[in-house]
């Protein structure tokens, strides 16, 4: 009876720090649950893939996009599909390359080495990462339409949904953490979510994605992301990151 007691004691104890912790850490609380949102969506959707239980639901979305009678001429005025084609470029590998060149070159300009690395390592880690998922779970592109624009790699996860979560939402937590101002912040973080958002929809569009696999790019895009999130708030309370500017 005395363990019981004691042992009793202790689990009220002990879910007394974690509600105080919670209480005095709420943003952290969140961003720890958000990745463990993101890694359980992900592994759901995995193993739905797997098992061949998304064929249904993906070749329905897909064919919903496509004119009934001819499958190779998507829905919607031709300005869509070219609009289409110039979003999805910003998830292509060669701007997102670039375009993390450039911030890398500028924090380093600007005398900001930590978060220069932070941005290259975050970028390239998400980039090797993007790549062994799609050896891993080995998934071929859709064959049920025709592709709008032309693709070598395998599907599962989409890599210009994970790489525009991992590099536009990296840049924009980053971007978050080096000023001061609240509404700079919210800016930068609904410019990298809408950039995301509309590169893996493209993807969708052009019928060289099933929905399944932006949504698991997506998923594991964001996890990454604010993992590096998690990374440049800790370095900057150490004062290892620069601190924000007005």
């Amino acid at each position: 009876m005395s363990d019981q007691r004691a042992t009793t004691s202790w689990l009220v104890r002990l879910l007394a720090r974690v509600r105080d912790w919670a209480i005095g850490q709420p943003v952290l609380l969140i961003t720890l649950l958000v990745i463990v949102l993101g890694v359980w969506a992900f592994a759901e959707l995995a193993d739905e893939v797997i098992e061949g239980e998304t064929v249904t639901f993906d070749e329905w979305v897909t064919l919903k996009l496509r004119t009934a009678d001819a499958p190779a001429e998507p829905i919607g005025p031709p300005w869509v599909e070219r609009v289409a084609m110039d979003i999805t470029a910003l998830g292509g590998y060669t701007v997102l390359t670039l375009l993390v060149l450039a911030v890398a070159g500028y924090l380093l300009l600007a005398r900001k080495r930590h978060a220069m690395w932070l941005v290259l390592l975050a970028s390239g880690t998400g980039w090797a990462l993007t790549m062994g998922l799609k050896e891993i779970f080995g998934r071929e592109r859709p064959s049920i339409v025709p592709h709008l624009v032309q693709e070598q790699s395998l599907s599962f996860p989409s890599g210009h949904a994970m790489m525009s979560a991992v590099v536009y939402m990296t840049l924009g937590v980053l971007l978050a953490q080096l000023v001061e101002r609240w509404t700079l912040r919210i800016y930068s973080l609904l410019l990298a979510v809408a950039a995301t958002f509309l590169i893996g929809l493209s993807r969708v569009f052009l019928g060289v994605h099933y929905p399944t696999d932006v949504l698991a790019g997506w998923s594991a895009g964001l996890t990454w992301a604010v993992l590096c999130w998690l990374v440049a708030r800790s370095l900057q309370r150490r004062g290892v990151l620069e601190k924000p500017q007005e």
